[in-house]
């Protein structure tokens, strides 16, 4: 039995199972449904693009797998390594490859942890974070984050006295810094975009401002971007705005084809690791770390966000939504919401999303709300027809439902 996730097995309502999937479609044995939520953030591109599944192809004709241990290294790493330094901005240039967001989440905190160690400075040992933020479900990220609705279990360890929490507010951020900067070893944000969260949406001003106070006591920024990244937010990276010390990617990475995870350091952190001395090694190594399939379709999926006009095609996407939903309005709604490709419908009480993932189903819409939030985080490959249909969806729940 396969045991699913954010589920409570016993209880849970019977599966679609799914017999193909191309473009923005999910087939399931009855219904043809417009993925809303690029399966999880990821099939920007849509399923079963022909150039990033060509890429695969090709590579598993040579190998599917190689370590990127012992002294080996194969070209679909390199070519994507380097890649990755040329097109990020600034000096993030030294990638680690893993195979999921959270563990390249963990990848940036242990760095940033050892940087303070490798440098010497003692009692540098407090994570900050932002309130409401999610970064993986893997033990390090789910104390990052702040979110019981996913971490409850960190209940069985009691509040740790090496996290913070900080709102997305200045002054917050400013009093934070001012009472514990030398104590903080790291400052993770997810960018913009508060996904997991609660699609919670947040000023650039709050970044420059955290970029300055991170420089000035020497904390290391992390930028999550493995959900807001490839144009999630509006911006091709929010990294391009403020420099961090740390991104982490994932998610369309590969246009959802694979599993991959990248975290890319600047010059700082790396300089704090090239040493003679062994102890000051980066001691991490996932099996599957810079699989040569899934490199191959990042490659692919980088050169199709490159080529294929995707920035200009979110920023029409971004418009439609804000036009579609322009003056909606419900006693049952809370707030509306629209960034890059993401529209949030956040109800006052989550009872009110009851039934409507099957209501949506019903009109050729899959749809996955959670909590108080029914969204989007469309593909870009999606038409205007479609998004239509969408956003009409969402908002039919409400304008037929009585109160």
């Amino acid at each position: 039995m396969i045991w699913y996730p954010y589920t409570q097995m016993k209880t849970m309502k019977e599966t679609l199972k799914v017999v193909d999937a191309e473009g923005v479609y999910i087939y399931t044995e009855e219904k043809a449904l417009i993925d809303t939520i690029s399966s999880w953030w990821c099939t920007a591109f849509g399923y079963k693009n022909p150039k990033i599944t060509q890429a695969i192809v090709d590579q598993a004709q040579k190998f599917s797998h190689i370590m990127l241990a012992g002294g080996l290294v194969h070209e679909p790493a390199q070519k994507l390594a380097d890649k990755l330094a040329n097109w990020l901005p600034g000096d993030l240039n030294y990638t680690f490859f893993t195979d999921s967001g959270s563990i390249g989440v963990e990848v940036a905190i242990k760095m940033a942890l050892q940087y303070h160690m490798n440098k010497g400075y003692e009692g540098r040992n407090v994570l900050l974070s932002l309130t409401n933020s999610y970064h993986g479900d893997s033990f390090k990220t789910m104390e990052a984050g702040d979110d019981e609705d996913y971490h409850a279990i960190l209940k069985a360890y009691g509040e740790s006295p090496y996290v913070l929490h900080v709102p997305t507010e200045i002054d917050a951020l400013e009093k934070v810094f001012e009472e514990r900067g030398n104590d903080l070893f790291c400052f993770i944000v997810e960018p913009l975009l508060q996904g997991a969260g609660g699609m919670l949406m947040y000023s650039l001003d709050f970044l420059k401002r955290a970029k300055e106070l991170c420089d000035e006591y020497d904390v290391i920024l992390i930028f999550d971007e493995v959900a807001t990244g490839f144009g999630r937010t509006g911006y091709r990276f929010v990294a391009d705005e403020v420099l961090p010390d740390i991104i982490v990617l994932g998610k369309v990475l590969t246009g959802g084809h694979l599993p991959m995870a990248a975290t890319v350091a600047g010059q700082k952190v790396w300089d704090a690791f090239y040493d003679d001395d062994p102890d000051k090694a980066l001691m991490h190594g996932p099996t599957f770390m810079g699989n040569p399939l899934a490199a191959s379709a990042a490659l692919a999926s980088i050169e199709l966000f490159d080529e294929g006009g995707y920035m200009d095609r979110i920023k029409e996407i971004e418009a439609l939504l804000r036009s579609e939903t322009e003056g909606f309005a419900h006693p049952l709604v809370k707030d509306v919401r629209v960034m890059g490709t993401t529209l949030c419908i956040e109800v006052f009480d989550s009872k009110d999303l009851d039934g409507f993932k099957e209501y949506a189903y019903e009109r050729g819409v899959f749809v996955k709300p959670f909590l108080k939030y029914m969204y989007t985080m469309l593909p870009y490959v999606i038409t205007d027809d479609e998004i239509k249909i969408v956003v009409d969806t969402m908002k039919g729940w409400f304008n037929d439902k009585t109160c």
